[in-house]
């Protein structure tokens, strides 16, 4: 993969985004160096705020009900809570901090 071309996926993105900033804040690139690596680092960005606002329209069309308002629904639902356990690990008195 070259310097121009973006990963493939988010985690890449923002693992080579990292890279970049690390570089810059070394100050040990040229002048030369650190603007093609800012450039670089834009790319990446936008290419990343990109995926984050395709994920939330996927989130939100999943989310929505017939009238278009988001319909919230907690992870667990009662009839779960009555269902044994597929997953010894897992209480099932527990509840997310969210």
């Amino acid at each position: 993969m070259s310097d121009t071309t973006p990963p493939q996926d988010f985690a890449a993105t923002v693992a080579q985004l990292e890279t970049i900033v690390e570089r810059l804040e070394s100050g040990e690139l040229s002048l030369e160096h650190a603007l093609t690596a800012f450039e670089q680092g834009v790319r990446l960005t936008r290419d990343a705020q990109q995926r984050l606002d395709t994920a939330e329209l996927k989130v939100r069309a999943l989310s929505e009900d017939t009238d278009g308002k988001l319909d919230v629904a907690p992870f667990a639902t009662a009839s779960d809570a009555s269902a044994p356990a597929t997953d010894s690990g897992n209480d099932s008195e527990e509840t997310p901090p969210w």
